[in-house]
């Protein structure tokens, strides 16, 4: 019966199809089956909504493909912060601890890892206080200052 009923009206095909699609999307997420899912959609209501040929339908198709894809591209892009997962986002504002002084420059202990660092400009290496601010990162380097001359 449903075969028979989806086989005479291509506009249904379509909307099966495009829901199988979304379907698949929700059982092995990957961000993409569903906008071709969305354009498959489209395509069977353009289609009840006009009686579209096969031809056009193919064409409406691969339109609404190109624009559900690009949609979905500049979503993705616009949801993804620029500082996640960047050494500056986890170190900056975190204590260190002076491991060895040389001029301007160290070594200093954030957590379990040791970083070459540089004062920040301005400011001195604590004599008795041996905790830094790391302020900044410049590449590799660590940029400190000490926290009794926090503002």
């Amino acid at each position: 019966m449903i075969p028979e009923l989806i086989g005479g009206h291509p506009g249904l095909a379509w909307l099966v199809g495009g829901l199988l699609l979304m379907a698949v999307e929700a059982l092995a997420p990957g961000a993409f089956m569903v906008w071709i899912g969305l354009a498959a959609v489209g395509t069977g209501l353009a289609t009840l909504a006009l009686v579209l040929s096969f031809p056009a339908e193919v064409v409406v198709f691969a339109v609404l493909a190109a624009a559900s894809i690009a949609v979905g591209l500049r979503l993705r892009r616009r949801a993804r912060p620029s500082s996640v997962n960047t050494p500056q986002s986890g170190l900056v504002g975190r204590t260190a601890r002076v491991l060895s002084v040389e001029g301007r420059e160290g070594r200093v202990r954030v957590g379990d890892s040791d970083w070459s660092a540089r004062l920040d400009a301005g400011a001195d290496w604590p004599e008795q206080a041996r905790s830094l601010d790391v302020v900044a990162l410049d590449g590799c380097v660590l940029v400190v200052r000490p926290q009794a001359e926090r503002s």
